[in-house]
């Protein structure tokens, strides 16, 4: 069984950082894309940030140049780093791997995690 488990979300001030984790559990062989989407209150899910398997990145014209993601494959590991936060950066952050083949050869086309609770408020 392969599953996603987002950690560090929290309450921060604005202009203030945090760090997104990303785990994806299970007998993993490789990972096409892994990206974070955000649903703000009383607005639809977007994609904020993605990166393929060889690193080509994508970041929504609003966090560019704050946000940086970047992948570890040996632990299976998705990261979000959050820079100079905004309080309309507050949302529900949630980690999606696309393109997952497991060791014994199984294929998943996309798995969804919990989410994690970002809030940027003084």
């Amino acid at each position: 069984q392969v599953q996603l488990e987002e950690s560090g979300g929290g309450l921060v001030q604005p202009g203030g950082s945090l760090t997104l984790s990303c785990v994806v559990s299970g007998s993993i062989f490789s990972i096409d894309s892994l990206a974070w989407y955000r649903q703000a209150p009383g607005k639809l899910r977007i994609l904020v940030s993605s990166i393929s398997r060889v690193g080509i990145t994508y970041y929504i014209d609003s966090v560019m140049d704050r946000f940086t993601i970047a992948r570890d494959d040996h632990k299976s590991t998705v990261y979000l780093q959050l820079k100079n936060l905004k309080p309309e950066d507050t949302a529900v952050y949630t980690c999606n791997a696309a393109g997952i083949v497991t060791m014994d050869g199984s294929e998943l086309p996309e798995v969804w995690g919990q989410g994690t609770l970002v809030t940027v408020s003084s």
